[in-house]
């Protein structure tokens, strides 16, 4: 199997936005400006856009947002956002091996914690993170616009 995890880069804009479908099928088409405009945002920022490459086929995602903080001695922390793999390779490892790229980045980045979360209420799901290693805590809360 000629399966990796690597960051990604412009190029496989069109790939991610494929496993971006998958996640939020309802979610609006984005032009091709926005969409590279958003992407080389993404690629510009700390962290990182995780994809697995399947030879040649993107077939999960990660991002993970690394952001500066004031206490724990000013160690930063990360934030996983749209995790994904494609339907047809779920079940593979795909999906825990870019999550364990992200956390990995995480931790070489001298993140304290990186956390994630989750609106599924699926118990795969939730299996699913607690076999990438991570555990439940805490209440999210959120505001949506």
């Amino acid at each position: 199997m000629d399966f990796s995890t690597r960051r990604a880069g412009i190029q496989d804009l069109e790939g991610l936005l494929a496993l971006y479908r998958a996640l939020n099928p309802d979610d609006p088409e984005l032009s091709a400006e926005i969409a590279e405009a958003r992407l080389n945002a993404l690629l510009a920022m700390p962290g990182g856009v995780f994809v697995g490459d399947l030879a040649g086929l993107l077939v999960s995602t990660a991002t993970l947002f690394i952001l500066p903080n004031l206490t724990r001695g000013g160690r930063p922390y990360g934030l996983i956002e749209n995790v994904v793999s494609l339907s047809s390779h779920r079940g593979k490892g795909f999906g825990k091996a870019v999550v364990a790229a992200a956390i990995e980045a995480g931790r070489r980045a001298d993140c304290y914690k990186v956390m994630l979360m989750t609106g599924r209420p699926d118990p795969a799901v939730y299996a699913f993170y607690q076999a990438c290693g991570m555990t439940a805590s805490k209440q999210g809360f959120q505001v949506r616009f």
